[in-house]
Parts: structure tokens; C-alpha cells; sequence
């Protein structure tokens, strides 16, 4: 039978406390120390870990099914005509129990192609980003605010976006991240609510429905402009050093500019 990770930490607590009596009561006649039956507290320990890794594992899959229903759910959808002209609905990838999210405008043509987010060019230099500071992709989720591709890869119209924004609402929901980056205008200005640009807005923090998110610049935007690569990594940086502080799951920092 499986311990939960409440049941496990309450007998560990009740181990500890009654070996705290028990010392009390030795040191009452004299005793210098204490005899801890170390091994029953590891096992415990042993205990009380594997219960919150099954535990962990039961919510990711149950989040994995969420995400997997509201996708089928979006196959046919037509809120905008953007869904009328894609190959694929380009929904999103990676941990559905992530901690850290990206988040960019919408999919272009390689995207649109392979139904996967961030596989162009700008994605493989995403995937450097996020390798940057000890992770990888499948570590994290990357999704967009449309799940379909504009023609031309142009930005979304506010209408397509705002048709679109309820489902990365409810992505975020499911996810639950605690630190979300956003690239690039349109998402950092659908998720803020504001019409602030990045430039203004990009290296600090904002605190969002309990979300911490970080805007950034979009990585199309470095493969034309490779001079702002280093006020990205001073923006990621920044992520890394508040998954630390928050004690979320993060590598080591990778080295300077990418």
C-alpha cells in the first residue's frame, strides 16, 4: 500500500517528537546521549520522498490529459480565420508540470508544417536560451497565444489573438508555471494587459495572477538584431537567479552571450 506524502511527513514528525521525549527522559537520569534508530528515520525518509514523487507523477499525468482534451478540442476550431488557411494547429510542447513557461506570438511556417512550437530558426535558438541556464526543452513548456499561423508570418491582428488568448489561459491554468517569459510584444502585451512596449518592458519582473513573468525579446527579433542577444541573457539570467530563489528545479548557468 502507498503512503501519501501527508501520512509519510506525520509519521516522521511523530518519530521525531517521540524521540525528542525519550531523550528528555534519558537525559532526566543522567544519560548523555541518545540511541536514534536511524534506521526506521531513513526509511521514512525513503518513504515520505517516493510518496511525493508518485504523487508528482499522478498530477503530471493528470495535467497531460487536460492538455491533450483541450487540444483535440481546438482541431476544428474557426473562432478567427486564421484556423481556415493552417496545415496544423500548433497547440504547444513540452512539461505539463513545468515551472517555467515561454510563450510567443504564434507559429510560422515550420511550425504550421510540423504542428510543434518553436522548431524554425528562432526555435533552435530558443532551445539555446533555455540551455543556457541548465534546462531543456522537454523541461519546460513553450506555447503561443495563436495556435494557428498567420500568412505571411505576419503579427496577429488584436482580433485573432484575443479569439485565441482563452486557451492559453486555460494552458496556463493546467500548467500552473511559476515564472512565465513572454517574447516579444504580442505576447507580453496579451498576457500584461498593456500597451507598453518590450523595450520599456523587457528585464523586470511582473507579478501576474500569482505568475511571475519576465518579457523578453522574441528570438526572430535576435536573428536580425544579434546585438540585443545580451540583454536576453541578462533577462534569463535574471529567471535563473528566481527559480534559485524560489527553489524550483534549474541547472547550472551555461557561460555568457549565445
Amino acid at each position: 500500500m502507498s503512503t501519501s506524502p501527508s501520512n509519510a511527513t506525520a509519521e516522521y514528525r511523530r518519530l521525531v517528537a517521540a524521540a525528542r521525549r525519550q531523550a528528555e527522559i534519558e537525559q532526566s537520569f543522567g544519560a548523555d546521549g541518545l540511541v536514534i534508530d536511524r534506521g526506521r528515520i531513513g526509511d521514512l525518509r525513503a518513504r515520505h520522498a517516493a510518496a511525493r514523487s508518485a504523487a508528482a507523477e499522478g498530477k503530471r499525468t493528470d495535467q497531460a490529459a487536460a492538455l491533450g482534451e483541450l487540444e483535440r478540442s481546438l482541431q476544428d476550431c474557426r473562432l478567427c480565420g486564421l484556423g481556415k488557411g493552417r496545415t496544423n494547429l500548433v497547440f504547444g510542447a513540452g512539461d505539463p508540470d513545468a515551472d517555467l513557461m515561454f510563450i510567443g506570438e504564434a507559429p510560422g511556417r515550420d511550425e504550421d508544417l510540423q504542428g510543434i512550437p518553436f522548431i524554425g530558426q528562432a526555435g533552435k535558438l530558443l532551445t539555446k536560451i533555455i540551455e543556457a541556464i541548465g534546462l531543456r526543452r522537454e523541461d519546460v513548456y513553450i506555447g503561443n497565444v495563436c495556435k494557428c499561423r498567420p500568412p505571411g508570418n505576419r503579427t496577429p491582428s488584436p482580433d485573432e489573438a484575443a479569439a485565441c488568448l482563452r486557451f492559453l489561459f486555460k494552458q496556463i491554468e493546467i500548467i500552473r508555471p511559476r515564472i512565465i517569459v513572454t517574447l516579444g510584444n504580442p505576447a507580453t502585451q496579451a498576457i500584461l494587459r498593456t500597451k507598453q512596449g518590450i523595450t520599456r518592458l523587457r528585464g523586470r519582473f511582473t507579478e501576474w495572477n500569482g505568475i511571475q513573468v519576465m518579457p523578453t525579446f522574441h528570438p526572430a527579433y535576435l536573428l536580425r538584431s544579434p546585438a540585443k542577444k545580451r540583454d536576453v541573457w541578462e533577462d534569463m539570467q535574471k529567471v535563473w537567479a528566481r527559480m534559485k530563489e524560489l527553489g524550483l528545479r534549474v541547472g547550472e548557468l551555461k557561460g555568457g552571450r549565445r
